[in-house]
C-alpha cells in the first residue's frame, strides 16, 4: 500500500499542471504562513496592551525566535531538498536517512541552544538589543521560548519536510491547529491569570508542544513515503554534513536576519527609545504576514522544483518557476494597494501612541513598496536551494539581511539618523531584486534538455 501512495505521489509531481500543482501545495503553506503571523501579530497586540517596553520585548524576543527558526530551516529545508530529489529517484530509502538525521540534529542543538540560553538569558537579552527599561519584560518572554526550543527547532523541520514531500496539507495541520491554541492561550494567559508578558510566552510554548506532536505523529502513521528510525541515523551519520550544505543557505538568511533584527532594535532603541523599538516590531510583524504570501507560495513551489529536479524533468522546473513568480506579485500587488490605503490604521490597531504610530506609518509604506520586488528575489533563492546549488543560494539568501541591508542600515543611521531605520529594509529589497535577476534567467537559460524519465 506504501509502495501504491509513493508511485501516486510521484505521478502528481511529474504529471499534474504546473499551476494546478504549484497552488495544491502553496495554499495549504501559505495558510500555514499566515496562521502562524496571525499569531505572532496576537502576541503583539496583546502585549501591546502592557506598555510600549512590553511592545518592545517582542521584537527582542523575536530576534531569539529567528535564531531558532534558523537552525530548524537549515535542517528541514537541507534535508526536505535531498529528500525531495531522492523521491524523484524513487529512493525512499535515502529519504528516511535523511529525515531521520535531521530530526535527531534538531533534537540535539535545540535543546543545547536552550541551557545555554537559559544560563545567559540576560547578556542573551542584551545581545538581541533589549534596553534597560524592556530588559525585564524580555527575559519573562523569553524563558519559556528557550524551554520549547528543542520542540519549536524539530518542529519547522518536521513542517519543511513534510512540505518536500509533496504534503504540504499534513504540514499545515500542525501549524495551524498550534497557532489557533497559541491566539486562544494568549488573553486567557496574559489577562486571566495575570502571567502578563510570561503568559505570551508560556501560550506560544505550548502551543509549539502540540504542534510538534501532530506533526510528528504523520512520520508514524505512514503518512510520508519518509520515515523517522534511530537505525536510519546510524546508516549514514555523515550524511548530516550534506544536510548543513544544502540548509546552510536558509540558515543564513534566517541567521542574518536575527543579527539585523538585534542591530535595528540597538539602534531605534538609541535613536527613538522604546516607541522606535515598538513601531519597528510592529512593522516587522505586518510586513512580514504580507510577506508571507508570497513566501508561502514560493514554498508550494520549492518541493516541484526539488522532485522534478531530480526526475530530470527541467522543463517543469522552468515552468513553475514563472508561474510562481507571477503569482506572487499578482497576490503581493494586492496586499500592498490594501496596506498602503490603512497604514496609519493598522500601525494604530497594535499600539494607539502617536510616537510610535508616526515613526511605524512611514517605515511601513516604505517597505510595502518595496515588496513588489520580493517575488523573484524569493523564487530564485527557493530555486536554487531546492536543486543543490547550495553557493548561489547561499550567496542570494544573504543580500536582504545581510550584505546589503546592514552597510546600509548602518550608513544611513548615520547620515539620517532615525530615517535610516524606516527606510535601509526597503533600500536592500529593492537592490537584492537588481542582483537575483541575471543568476537566475542565466541559469534557466542555459537549462538542459529534459533527461530520460526514471523507469
Amino acid at each position: 500500500m506504501n509502495h501504491s501512495k509513493s508511485v501516486n505521489q510521484y505521478e502528481k509531481m511529474t504529471t499534474w499542471p504546473i499551476p494546478k500543482l504549484v497552488i495544491t501545495l502553496g495554499i495549504p503553506t501559505t495558510i500555514s504562513m499566515l496562521v502562524t503571523n496571525i499569531y505572532n501579530m496576537a502576541d503583539t497586540y496583546f502585549v501591546s496592551e502592557l506598555g510600549n517596553s512590553a511592545s518592545g520585548a517582542v521584537g527582542v524576543v523575536f530576534g531569539l525566535m529567528a535564531i531558532i527558526q534558523a537552525f530548524g530551516f537549515m535542517f528541514g529545508h537541507g534535508a526536505g531538498s535531498i529528500i525531495a530529489r531522492k523521491l524523484g529517484q524513487k529512493d525512499a530509502h535515502s529519504a528516511s536517512v535523511y529525515a531521520s538525521l535531521s530530526i535527531a540534529a534538531c533534537l540535539c542543538v535545540g535543546t543545547l541552544l536552550g541551557v545555554l540560553g537559559l544560563i545567559f538569558i540576560e547578556p542573551l537579552m542584551l545581545l538581541l538589543g533589549s534596553t534597560d527599561t524592556i530588559l525585564p519584560y524580555a527575559k519573562e518572554y523569553g524563558i519559556y521560548i528557550l524551554i520549547a526550543s528543542p520542540i519549536t527547532m524539530t518542529s519547522f523541520a518536521l513542517n519543511n519536510i513534510l512540505r518536500y514531500e509533496g504534503k504540504a496539507f499534513f504540514a499545515m495541520i500542525g501549524l495551524t491547529i498550534g497557532g489557533v491554541l497559541n491566539m486562544i492561550g494568549d488573553p486567557i494567559l496574559i489577562f486571566g491569570f495575570d502571567m502578563g508578558i510570561a503568559g505570551a510566552g508560556l501560550s506560544t510554548a505550548l502551543s509549539q508542544v502540540v504542534g510538534f506532536i501532530i506533526l510528528i505523529s504523520m512520520f508514524f502513521r505512514g503518512k510520508t513515503a519518509s520515515k523517522l528510525s534511530v537505525k536510519f541515523i546510524k546508516e549514514n551519520p555523515k550524511g548530516i554534513f550534506e544536510i548543513m550544505a544544502t540548509g546552510f543557505p536558509s540558515f543564513c538568511r534566517q541567521g542574518l536576519s536575527s543579527v539585523s533584527t538585534m542591530t535595528l532594535n540597538d539602534l531605534a532603541g538609541e535613536l527613538g527609545g522604546d516607541p522606535a523599538v515598538a513601531a519597528i516590531s510592529i512593522v516587522n510583524r505586518i510586513t512580514f504576514f504580507i510577506f508571507a504570501v508570497g513566501l508561502g507560495i514560493g514554498q508550494g513551489f520549492q518541493p516541484v522544483a526539488s522532485f522534478n529536479y531530480g526526475a530530470g524533468i527541467y522543463s517543469r522546473v522552468k515552468k513553475a518557476f514563472y508561474f510562481t513568480l507571477g503569482a506572487g506579485e499578482v497576490l503581493l500587488g494586492v496586499f500592498v494597494v490594501v496596506g498602503l490605503l490603512f497604514s496609519n490604521n493598522l500601525i494604530g490597531l497594535f499600539r494607539d501612541d502617536p510616537m510610535v504610530i508616526q515613526i511605524g506609518t512611514l517605515s511601513l509604506k516604505l517597505q510595502l513598496l518595496s515588496l513588489f520586488f520580493h517575488p523573484l528575489t524569493i523564487c530564485s533563492n527557493m530555486l536554487f536551494q531546492s536543486i543543490g546549488e547550495n553557493k548561489k543560494a547561499t550567496f542570494l539568501s544573504m543580500l536582504r539581511s545581510g550584505i546589503l541591508f546592514l552597510p546600509i542600515l548602518l550608513i544611513l543611521t548615520h547620515f539620517f539618523g532615525l530615517f535610516g531605520v524606516q527606510s535601509a529594509q526597503a533600500i536592500a529589497d529593492v537592490l537584492a531584486f537588481f542582483i537575483s535577476a541575471p543568476l537566475v534567467f542565466s541559469f534557466l537559460k542555459n537549462l538542459t534538455e529534459d533527461r530520460p524519465a526514471l523507469k
